[in-house]
């Protein structure tokens, strides 16, 4: 007979999830200066690149879609591509030169030094993100990880500004990431919404 979950199992697996997410509120100073920089990116005429691997892949379609097409009615549309939606480039590259330098070389040849790159990536080891951001640092874009850790990505000097979500389930890195993404997307817009806060002549 298949035991039916109780009151305590479902507690517990949200107890799972409550000191990550405390722990993403105790980084809101961090989130603040990240999401005023992109603005500050965007507001110059950059674009934002997203690229993650796996199942961040996903995620950075789920991010540029926001941008460029906000379900909230009335918020500005923002610039943003993911380099994950090109199927036929990224494993024509991935065939070529290996899967490491599928980002870097996307960002080299679509990116602008006013642009904005962020990287995700769940254990923060993923060369090919790590090496996408490291081209884009060279350029002299912004430069955003979301990290489910402290390991190469999260540790590079190629990194301006890095969101970590502090867990060691995978599950709970990944709801952490989405919760992390939509609140960049919401603050980037607020600063938009401040008079004052960018110098004038807001791109419309």
């Amino acid at each position: 007979m298949t035991r039916l979950p109780t009151d305590d199992d479902v507690a517990a697996l949200f107890a799972r999830r409550q000191a990550p997410i405390e722990d993403l509120a105790g980084q809101a100073g961090a989130v603040a200066a990240t999401c005023h920089a992109m603005a500050v990116r965007f507001h110059q005429g950059g674009k934002l690149v997203v690229f993650g691997t796996g199942t961040e892949s996903t995620d950075a379609l789920h991010v540029a879609v926001e941008f460029v097409h906000p379900v909230i009615v009335g918020t500005r549309a923002l610039p943003a591509i993911s380099l994950t939606a090109d199927v036929a480039t990224v494993t024509g590259l991935a065939a070529d030169g290996g899967m490491d330098g599928i980002f870097a070389h996307q960002i080299r040849l679509l990116a602008e030094p006013a642009d904005i790159a962020l990287g995700i990536a769940a254990d923060s080891t993923s060369p090919s993100v790590l090496r996408g951001l490291e081209a884009a640092k060279q350029m002299g874009l912004l430069t955003i990880a979301l990290t489910g850790g402290h390991g190469s990505i999260g540790t590079s000097p190629a990194v301006d500004h890095v969101l970590a979500a502090s867990s060691g389930d995978p599950r709970v890195v990944k709801e952490v990431h989405v919760t992390t993404y939509h609140v960049l997307w919401e603050l980037v817009h607020v600063f938009f919404e401040q008079p004052g806060v960018l110098t004038p002549g807001v791109i419309a």
